[in-house]
């Protein structure tokens, strides 16, 4: 119930300018959100490629229709990649694009002109782009772009969302060889029409595409912190005679990060996801929905303890 809540609250204009307002807000945000500025993002991402781990940057906007703001999106990554370059990441750095935020609802076209120029910044530098899955009706354009851009990109990731029905076919459909995939539970609030509801059928729903990854010839990207479910990806690993360097874990910007390092030091691909940006609220509620913890968190640090 209280994720379902925060989910609403997530969309919620009333509710945003309340929270966003809130003197002691930002300060806690800090603990899922690398900073506002390139500059900040850059930081972070150097701190986590010296801890051996590998990074994924989303600069945090959605759903726009405003035409300006969704060129000014994607010209923000590719000033994001410039600005990383002198790292030298290669694979172990890459942008996530949520295709909203460049347009994808005011005109899907222009939506894959500004992806097309993003994986084309990456390509420069040996990065690549993983484009985040957003809610259910958004899914059929996300991956029709996914296809297009892959003409030119083939390394081109998407994320899918086991708690959607749909996504066991999607899971079929995209486990072909060279093919990543970020494989989610899903973190919109979304009808009992298209979505599992209960937690226990999410996790089952879960392992369900999980498998079907895990056999397939392409490249898993499995985004949990659940230790179950990091158990469940050794035990398919090897049963299908996968090794470390053909799938990877993922796990959120200042989540978990012990368990982070130690899957690194095991030997293990360990991305983790960093977003950065002013228009942090949607991303954050959406970190507060998915674990009573975070919660509990937020409310300990605002009340000073």
């Amino acid at each position: 119930m209280l994720g379902q809540l925060l989910l609403a609250a997530s969309r919620s204009g009333v509710v945003r300018r309340s929270v966003s307002g809130f003197p002691l807000t930002k300060r806690v945000v800090r603990r899922f959100v690398a900073g506002e500025s390139v500059q900040e993002a850059r930081a972070a991402i150097e701190r986590l490629r010296d801890a051996n781990l590998a990074v994924t940057v989303d600069h945090l906007g959605e759903e726009t229709l405003d035409a300006k703001a969704a060129e000014e999106t994607a010209a923000a990554y590719v000033t994001l990649l410039r600005a990383v370059e002198p790292l030298d990441l290669g694979t172990r750095g890459e942008v996530s694009v949520k295709l909203s935020a460049v347009g994808q609802r005011l005109d899907e076209a222009m939506a894959l002109e500004h992806a097309r120029e993003i994986c084309a910044a990456a390509a420069s530098n040996g990065s690549t782009v993983t484009l985040d899955m957003e809610d259910h009706t958004t899914v059929d354009s996300t991956l029709s772009i996914l296809r297009k851009l892959r003409e030119d990109h083939p390394s081109t990731g998407v994320a899918i969302q086991a708690y959607l029905f749909r996504s066991e076919q999607d899971c079929r459909d995209l486990a072909a060889e060279g093919s990543r995939v970020r494989l989610v539970k899903g973190a919109y609030r979304e009808p009992a029409s298209v979505a599992h509801q209960a937690k226990a059928e999410v996790d089952k729903a879960y392992v369900r595409c999980l498998r079907i990854l895990m056999e397939g010839k392409g490249y898993p990207m499995v985004a949990t912190h659940d230790d179950r479910m990091i158990a469940i990806t050794e035990l398919l690993a090897d049963r299908f005679g996968r090794t470390l360097g053909d799938h990877e874990f993922q796990m959120l910007y200042g989540i978990r990060t012990d368990r982070q390092e130690a899957l690194a030091g095991a030997g293990h691909t360990v991305r983790v996801y960093v977003p950065y940006g002013d228009d942090w609220y949607g991303y954050f509620m959406r970190r507060l929905a998915e674990r009573p913890a975070n919660v509990a968190f937020f409310l300990r640090a605002l009340g000073g303890k």
